[in-house]
């Protein structure tokens, strides 16, 4: 056929329609296959819709801003470079006749049937569908963090492809078979539904010349075309008084957030400002500003709640310094919103690391979890010379008859496990003004991840652990914290933990006061055993004798756990701990 439909893509099983953002190519342009149009939007994700066919852009059936039902023709491009001829008139899309049209059809088959093969056309082998990956029941979708590989690249089987994340957890997505990548269908940043198709394999021998014309130009370069254009046409429209004008405000602002198609079309729409958008506090992934967001800043902005940020005249000193901001302060004396995002730039003794994904969640999750619960900690130093014997005589044999190593953790673990069965409240999470007591002890533990803990830090759960005898413990705990500093944790592996335990002594550590893991009331933190000389009664006489000493750390959220209560339970793991019965059999 010479004319071709370009259709609204279907972009998620759930997903019905999309939004027309922006066209990259106009009515009577020259496109290739697999060319960028337009970019398309949910409220989920955002994508570009390549040419199905080279020729000429003769028709585009929906406007910036239209919202398409899938599969409903959104362009239509001419093949027949003859008929495509004069578009601008319009003519080149009326004038044919519908049997010169089936002549030309006719004539088109009856080549394509008697050219001889292209090289290499038949040598692509198979195409494979890498699709976005389940990483736990809840999980509907995953945010694309980088890819280790690019267009034209040979991939082995089981060779990481990409990085993803969820809000619980990182991972890597493994090539489904090895060939040759031809096609990246999500960028960094995309949040893709789980089960959809992020990328394509071709098996054969001929995938990466097959493949150049179509896939070979990744789709950031694509963008990159448009966005000086984009940017001054954005900034132009800015007028005095820091409002929009109506222009759109950037795909990623100066704050380095990302902003969606969706959010930035309501922004233009409202008259919401690049700063207005940028001072707006995000609920979503990495604080992006979601639907709901950017509403409700709408809302409070109608009803007088919030003021738009005063644009600053500044003047540069001849120095081409910056100018010195004003205090913020309005005539009366208040600091309106959005005066209080001062950005300074850093001097030259000073490095700037932009936070990663991890050390942002780990900072949000701490800093609620300091507003959610009332913290009290309370220490407690035990003897743990028997343990430590018993340890040490014993771990040669463990290790021989069980196949994995004997480690601390494990025991101490065991302790706070029989010290709980004695006291259920600390087993419990807080719910509105309700106590839930969880019958299953599913025991967290915090794992350092890279060289000194930079890599941050990751709570892995052990699942009904009060189940387990010390074996199973044991390969309990190597086995998270293999698939921890590995990446091969689910989110299923994070969630539903009800006590915590960090062993702050694996750095050196006496003791610390450790942050609650919500929504749990309780976490106990181990630190350094040391030998210390230690006043001992033996036989109705003080004597000193050298022990190892351990100081023992508990955290918990004074809302529900009193002090008695929690003094009571940490001094019963302390009794467990300095009883240990050192004539257990392995």
């Amino acid at each position: 056929m010479a004319k071709v439909e370009v259709v609204m893509p279907q972009m998620g099983e759930s997903v019905m329609e999309g939004t027309v953002i922006e066209w990259s190519k106009s009515v009577g342009d020259t496109v290739e296959v697999d060319e960028t149009l337009l970019e398309v939007a949910t409220d989920k994700v955002d994508t570009e819709v390549p040419s199905p066919e080279a020729g000429v852009l003769v028709e585009i059936l929906a406007d910036e801003g239209d919202v398409i039902e899938v599969g409903k023709p959104i362009a239509i491009i001419e093949t027949d470079a003859d008929a495509a001829g004069d578009v601008s008139s319009g003519s080149a899309a009326e004038a044919e006749e519908p049997a010169e049209e089936e002549a030309r059809e006719e004539e088109a088959e009856t080549q394509e049937e008697s050219a001889p093969a292209a090289p290499n056309s038949g040598d692509e082998g198979e195409r494979i569908e890498v699709q976005m990956p389940q990483m736990g029941e809840s999980v509907v979708e995953a945010t694309v963090i980088g890819w280790n590989k690019q267009v034209g690249d040979k991939v082995e089987e089981d060779e990481t492809l990409l990085e993803i994340s969820t809000d619980k957890v990182d991972s890597e997505v493994p090539s489904p078979a090895s060939g040759t990548l031809v096609e990246i269908l999500a960028e960094e940043n995309d949040t893709i539904e789980v089960g959809q198709t992020i990328a394509i394999i071709a098996t054969g021998e001929g995938a990466s010349a097959s493949s150049s014309s179509s896939a070979a130009t990744p789709q950031k370069e694509k963008k990159a075309d448009t966005a000086p254009a984009q940017k001054e046409t954005q900034s132009a429209a800015v007028s005095s008084n820091g409002t929009s004008g109506g222009s759109e405000p950037q795909r990623v602002g100066t704050d380095g957030r990302f902003y969606s198609p969706l959010v930035r079309s309501i922004a233009k729409e409202e008259g919401i400002s690049q700063e207005e958008l940028e001072n707006i506090e995000g609920s979503g992934q990495n604080g992006r500003v979601s639907k709901q967001d950017i509403l409700s800043y709408v809302e409070d902005k109608k009803a007088g709640k919030v003021s738009a940020p005063v644009q600053q005249k500044q003047t540069a000193p001849s120095g081409g310094g910056l100018s010195k901001p004003s205090s913020g302060k309005s005539s009366d004396g208040s600091i309106s919103a959005g005066q209080l995002d001062v950005k300074h730039a850093p001097s030259g003794d000073v490095e700037v690391i932009k936070m990663d994904r991890m050390r942002k969640m780990i900072a949000e999750h701490m800093v609620k979890s300091k507003q959610t619960s009332a913290h009290v900690t309370t220490f407690a130093d035990v003897d743990v010379t028997s343990m430590v014997k018993w340890r040490n005589a014993n771990k040669h044999a463990f290790q021989e008859k069980t196949g994995t190593k004997l480690t601390f953790t494990p025991l101490f673990v065991e302790a706070i496990i029989n010290a709980m069965l004695e006291y259920p409240l600390i087993n419990s999470s807080v719910v509105e003004d309700e106590i839930h007591v969880k019958k299953d002890i599913n025991f967290g533990l915090a794992v350092a991840l890279g060289e000194g803990g930079e890599g941050g830090l990751i709570v892995p759960v052990i699942k009904k652990a009060q189940e387990k005898n010390l074996v199973g413990l044991a390969n309990a705990v190597n086995e998270v914290a293999h698939k921890a500093r590995s990446k091969q944790l689910s989110p299923d592996d994070l969630v539903g933990g009800t006590i915590t335990l960090t062993n702050y002594g694996s750095v050196g550590n006496l003791m610390g006061t450790p942050i609650i893991n919500q929504p749990q009331v309780a976490i106990i933190g181990t630190g350094v055993i040391e030998k210390r000389p230690v006043v001992m009664e033996v036989g109705g006489e003080d004597v000193i004798a050298i022990r190892h000493m351990m100081y023992l750390s508990m955290s918990y959220d004074h809302r529900i756990i009193d002090g008695a209560h929690g003094g009571a339970f940490l001094n019963r793991i302390k009794q467990i701990l300095e009883n240990f019965d050192t004539d257990r059999s392995v």
